[in-house]
């Protein structure tokens, strides 16, 4: 300090150039290639080992990281304020009382548009394929169209496989997808930002709807929660774009696609032989169809316990599913028109082929024969008496 006061100058200040990482020769390869595909930060490593990196993996794993969060992060916002472009889609689980002092869940579907924030949400058992489509079209009704895209999260009845930057789609779910004419799109993995919009309005039912209902039953629920969105969800000044939802959504219904003329059929789909007893095997019973349709694979629609059965665009029969497993089930008529049906073949063969098919004109398969007293039998086995002349 002496010396400073005597130089009558203050102590300059010595500015450190800042300690480069061991990883930053070779940041520009990894930020090329997780341009062409989102790599993961494993196969990253051991290409950056292979040419010389002397570090560790987590300081591989960490700069991988965030090289994608900035890719999700401004692909988010490149589609945030475009109308009729993007909506979120989520489930959530809420947690009722059963009479008997028992917890159980419910779970909520919700679809946001993502311009306006109007929603649709409802009460659903459980997390099925067939209620989730269900819901899709019963929300597409709702908001007035389909946006150009939905996001979602990697749950199955969206994604059924994953690997590195490919996504495989459940092929129904895309058919859905294509019927309505909007694209899919799976969120990257623990990303949970991407889908903030939606998010958010769960937490809101949760507390402003569901925290003090009284729950009776899911369809009363889903009654009151779609009087609650109406009335009070829908008709918010929203935080983000300071205007009411309702007006906004009003400007985004000219940009969501037309829905078509007819909904999807969302019938659980299963094909089937059918058995040379006229019968079709389905979920531990045995159903009667049509003797034409013998020795064919026939299409199965189960649809809320009602299963219809098609042989191509020609429905045959349909029945309702029972309780109880092991039954065989059959419409009344069926096996009296398989009679009719035979009798009047057997009508239009030639008089010399009548006698091999007397047994199906007569309703009866087996031949009328003569009876004979034993005794006859063996005298003839013993070469006693004439041939027979009945």
């Amino acid at each position: 300090m002496t010396t400073y006061l005597e130089e009558q100058a203050l102590p300059q200040s010595v500015s450190r150039k800042g300690r480069e990482s061991i990883l930053s020769p070779y940041t520009q390869g990894i930020d090329d290639l997780l341009t062409e595909d989102s790599y993961q930060a494993t196969w990253l490593f051991e290409r950056v080992k292979a040419l010389g990196y002397p570090g560790g993996y987590d300081t591989v794993r960490r700069y991988v990281q965030s090289v994608k969060a900035k890719q999700t992060r401004l692909a988010y916002i490149r589609f945030e304020t475009e109308p009729g472009r993007q909506a979120q889609m989520d489930w959530g689980d809420f947690q009722r009382s059963e009479p008997d002092g028992r917890t159980s869940n419910v779970y909520l579907f919700i679809l946001l548009l993502g311009y306006s924030r109007a929603m649709y949400a409802e009460f659903v058992r459980r997390c099925t394929l067939e209620s989730f489509m269900d819901s899709h079209i019963r929300a597409f009704h709702y908001l007035g169209g389909t946006p150009a895209e939905i996001l979602y999260d990697n749950m199955k009845n969206v994604v059924s496989k994953r690997s590195g930057g490919r996504v495989d789609f459940n092929v129904e779910f895309l058919y859905v997808a294509h019927h309505y004419q909007f694209q899919p799109v799976a969120c990257p993995p623990y990303s949970p930002w991407v889908k903030g919009k939606v998010e958010r309005p769960i937490h809101s039912i949760r507390e402003r709807f569901w925290r003090g209902y009284r729950f009776d039953s899911l369809e009363r629920a889903n009654c009151d929660l779609f009087a609650w969105l109406n009335g009070t969800a829908n008709q918010r000044r929203h935080g983000t774009h300071q205007q009411p939802v309702q007006v906004r959504w009003q400007q985004e219904l000219e940009h969501l696609g037309s829905r078509p003329e007819t909904d999807y059929d969302t019938s659980v789909k299963v094909f089937r032989t059918v058995y040379r007893d006229c019968q079709v095997s389905y979920n531990g019973n045995r159903y009667v169809v049509p003797h034409r349709v013998v020795g064919k694979k026939i299409l199965l629609k189960i649809k809320n316990g009602t299963i219809r059965f098609y042989d191509d665009q020609e429905l045959l029969v349909t029945y309702h599913e029972p309780q109880a497993k092991g039954g065989s089930i059959g419409m009344p008529g069926l096996s009296e028109k398989l009679l009719r049906d035979i009798t009047q073949r057997c009508r239009k063969y030639p008089r010399g082929k009548g006698k091999a098919t007397r047994g199906f004109s007569t309703g009866s398969l087996f031949p009328q024969v003569a009876y004979r007293s034993l005794s006859e039998y063996e005298r003839v086995a013993q070469g006693g008496g004439g041939r027979w002349t009945k």
